[in-house]
């Protein structure tokens, strides 16, 4: 089995884009903060730091899985 080339592809673009992604997220939450109630607060920031491990996690085990052919 060989390493996929189009899935090499996509994560190498995404690892140039999330942080991209990140930060807009990240300038959107502080502007939005201080006016939502304080349970759509603790709601969106859980959300924001879940979804950037995950996402963070997915590109490195992606890169990993596919170089090692796994």
């Amino acid at each position: 089995v060989l390493a996929s080339l189009p899935l090499q592809v996509m994560l190498y673009f995404n690892v140039f884009y999330f942080p991209v992604w990140c930060l807009a997220e990240g300038m959107m939450l502080q502007l939005k903060y201080h006016l939502l109630p304080w349970h759509y607060q603790f709601l969106l920031v859980t959300a924001f730091l879940i979804l950037s491990l995950a996402e963070g996690s997915r590109l490195y085990l992606g890169y990993l899985g596919n170089l090692q052919e796994k």
